[in-house]
């Protein structure tokens, strides 16, 4: 800043001494201090750059959403195959251009849905997958080398990917023109989810397999999506998305590298998850800073050349905590903001939550205007037809300079404490999102952050209910698909089944990919449970504390 512009800072600051809020104190969700102006500094062009050029700061394409809209991408799944395959046909017909698969709790967790621990949760959280046709009826009708699809999946990804493998080579589909996203992010299990099954160790090599076979195999294929949106959910401040997130990401392309994979193979086809919170410019700065941070990480610390791994692709989904049971339509305004934010921090693909998904999953008209307002805002708000749009706002650059060095810094935290894996066993990510999470929930309680409904602006119950229908998922769902999944065990050829389980042991035990045996398993009958059981018994389970396996 020039000393004339800071002389008339000054001048200006004295000025408005005893005006209303002049004495107030502001901050952001990661404590970043708000001033109350932003004015010109002197900058380094090359900090902020052009959009399509390195550091990407102002965006990954040169021409933004002028070339090609964000993928709007509805998260959706729930009950069978069936159910869900009829809501994703409805979301395409009215304009949806990319699939995003959410799955049950036992198929996340690598249960069949007759075993005992799927009781009562059989198509609850999304759909219930056991067998290949399970996943060919989820596609039925569906152009798989056309549409992209993304699947939220971490401990059983290997075997969803190989799910959809070998429901494209039924339908003579070369995998080579299979499109999408595997979610694959087994460390952010660890920190703040909680869908893991085995160790951080065995998981992170079927991690490595996945980016090893699909290079071969299905070039076209984004290996990991890791995922800064369940940490964001958890409790972290969006400065400890983005640092966590970015350092589970440093951990995956070290694992790569030392498989021997090419650091610019590998980082072509990383992509990354992150929330679309409250705080409308801070988010926006998040989304800026993650680019710029990520394409230093990759040039700097792994030697990357070529540009495209160097650039960081995301998808978003606006922020399922925000949400509130009570005056649930406010939830369309929460939801339009957040998406607005994703998309002039230029989202390259957007989830848009639904109004009622405090109380369920979200019905077909609460998914259609969770559509719509993707629609509107690129539609009708001209948010897409110029790139980075907020660039060079005083306000916004600082957040994104700030929020660069406060994620950078934890970087270097997990670094110094041994990496990711290192950290998890720390318990280091869970202690920080646990005292932000407490942080943050001692502020709404103390009136200090607001939220409308809820500690202020209330309604009367009857009013806060309202007449908003509910989704039920038929609670008969499991004892339909354990008749199914023993139809199926007693049609399939039991000894093929068998063997090609004994051969994923035996490979489990020794240092192969795993993806190849998962693929023979499954074209031979074997259900979900069976491999994910089988693994099991090879790389036991993993219990916090108590030293991994049990």
């Amino acid at each position: 800043m020039t000393d004339d512009l800071e002389r008339a800072r000054r001048e200006w600051e004295e000025r408005r001494k005893g005006s209303p809020g002049a004495d107030r104190v502001v901050h952001t969700s990661s404590g970043i201090p708000v001033d109350p102006l932003y004015m010109q500094r002197a900058r380094d062009a090359d900090r902020i750059g052009f959009p399509g050029e390195y550091p990407f700061t102002r965006g990954i394409h040169p021409t933004g959403y002028r070339g090609r809209l964000w993928t709007m991408r509805q998260y959706a799944g729930y009950a069978t195959s069936e159910e869900t395959n009829a809501r994703y046909r409805f979301l395409l017909s009215r304009g949806q251009t990319g699939l995003s698969v959410a799955f049950d709790l036992p198929t996340q967790m690598g249960y069949d849905s007759d075993h005992p621990a799927a009781e009562g949760e059989v198509g609850k959280s999304g759909v219930a997958i056991c067998t290949v046709d399970d996943y060919a009826g989820l596609m039925d009708g569906i152009p798989l080398d056309q549409v992209t699809v993304s699947m939220t999946i971490n401990s059983t990804a290997a075997i969803l990917l190989g799910m959809l493998c070998v429901t494209a080579e039924r339908r003579g589909i070369s995998w080579s023109a299979l499109g999408g996203t595997v979610q694959n992010d087994i460390l952010k299990e660890y920190i703040a989810r909680g869908t893991y099954i085995y160790p951080p160790a065995p998981s992170m090599r079927l991690a490595i397999d996945i980016f090893e076979f699909c290079a071969q195999r299905v070039p076209k294929w984004n290996t990991i999506s890791i995922s800064g949106y369940h940490i964001r959910e958890a409790g972290a401040t969006a400065a400890q998305e983005l640092g966590f997130t970015l350092a589970n990401a440093v951990a995956y392309v070290e694992a790569a590298r030392r498989r021997g994979l090419p650091v610019d193979d590998v980082g072509a086809r990383v992509s990354f998850f992150f929330n679309g919170h409250n705080g409308f410019f801070e988010e926006i700065a998040k989304f800026r800073a993650a680019r710029r941070l990520w394409a230093r990480i990759m040039k700097e610390r792994f030697g990357a050349t070529d540009p495209r791994a160097m650039m960081l692709r995301f998808h978003t989904q606006t922020a399922g905590s925000t949400l509130t049971a009570v005056q649930p339509e406010n939830n369309v305004v929460r939801v339009a903001l957040q998406a607005m934010a994703a998309v002039l921090g230029g989202t390259q693909s957007l989830h848009t939550n639904g109004r009622d998904e405090a109380l369920c999953l979200p019905t077909e008209q609460a998914a259609a205007l969770a559509l719509r307002t993707q629609q509107i805002l690129a539609l009708e708000t001209g948010a897409a037809d110029t790139v980075d749009p907020l660039a060079g706002s005083y306000f916004v650059e600082e957040l994104t300079d700030r929020l660069e060095a406060a994620a950078e810094a934890y970087v270097r935290k997990v670094d110094q404490l041994g990496g990711s894996q290192a950290a998890i066993e720390a318990g280091y990510f869970q202690k920080e999102i646990e005292r932000s999470a407490y942080e943050a929930l001692r502020r709404v309680e103390r009136d200090e952050e607001i939220v409308v409904g809820v500690n202020r602006y209330q309604e009367t119950a009857a009013a806060d209910a309202g007449d908003m229908p509910i989704l039920k998922v038929d609670p008969g769902i499991r004892a339909r698909r354990t008749q199914r999944l023993a139809a199926h065990r007693t049609s399939r050829d039991a000894a093929a089944a068998d063997t090609a389980r004994r051969a994923l042991a035996a490979a489990a035990r020794g240092s192969d990919n795993l993806v190849p045996f998962i693929l023979d398993a499954l074209r031979a009958g074997a259900t979900l449970g069976e491999i994910s059981d089988t693994l099991r018994d090879v790389f036991g389970i993993y219990q916090p504390g108590s030293g991994g396996n049990s």
